[in-house]
């Protein structure tokens, strides 16, 4: 291997999904700012809105998120053009 390529704060860290709660341990140099202690270990914590416990593609389920009505509005705006 290459000397002087990796970067020098690769370390364990713990990834947990805010939406499901599930945590995973791997390795990253992401920068953090909370740690978390498993198993009596304490890492450092990065926090993941979607990860593989919570993404549709793995889970199987379809969701559609529909924020203040946008896809209502869309479908209104454009609904003259379908025939």
């Amino acid at each position: 291997m290459r000397k002087d390529i990796h970067p020098d704060n690769y370390r364990l860290c713990v990834f947990k999904d805010m939406g499901t709660g599930d945590q995973f341990i791997t390795r990253s140099c992401a920068n953090t700012r909370d740690t978390v202690e498993v198993d009596g270990v304490e890492y450092p914590l990065v926090k993941m809105e979607i990860s593989g416990y919570s993404h549709p593609f793995y889970t199987g389920k379809k969701k559609l998120v529909d924020t203040a009505g946008r896809v209502d509005k869309f479908r209104n705006r454009y609904a003259k053009f379908k025939k």
